[in-house]
């Protein structure tokens, strides 16, 4: 069984007892939190889409840590000159792991 849900700004194919990084949500490491924007479910082979999401549909998570992804570098340079920028970045993000998939 598997749902397709927006979790904060982007959609996600989520199965139960998996563990996914997204961006980095507003509460506590090990706070239960849930998705209501449940825009597909998949129960062995009987698939449920939503107009534009399904009613009643949520999913269960914990969020188990707040990280930081790896750093990415932006290099901006003109030829001939003499113009370096080195900028890097790293996104906050928060690691979940679904507890459940509840379909009223």
């Amino acid at each position: 069984m598997y749902a397709i849900v927006d979790i904060a700004g982007q959609q996600m194919k989520v199965e139960a007892n998996h563990e996914y990084y997204v961006n980095r949500l507003h509460a506590d490491e090990g706070s239960e939190v849930s998705f209501e924007e449940v825009l597909l479910i998949d129960e062995g082979g009987n698939i449920r889409v939503g107009k534009p999401r399904l009613e009643g549909a949520r999913v269960r998570a914990r969020i188990t840590s707040h990280v930081k992804a790896d750093k990415v570098l932006v290099f901006k340079k003109k030829k001939r000159k003499g113009y370096q920028k080195l900028n890097g970045h790293r996104q906050l993000l928060s690691k979940i792991k679904i507890e459940e998939i509840v379909l009223a």
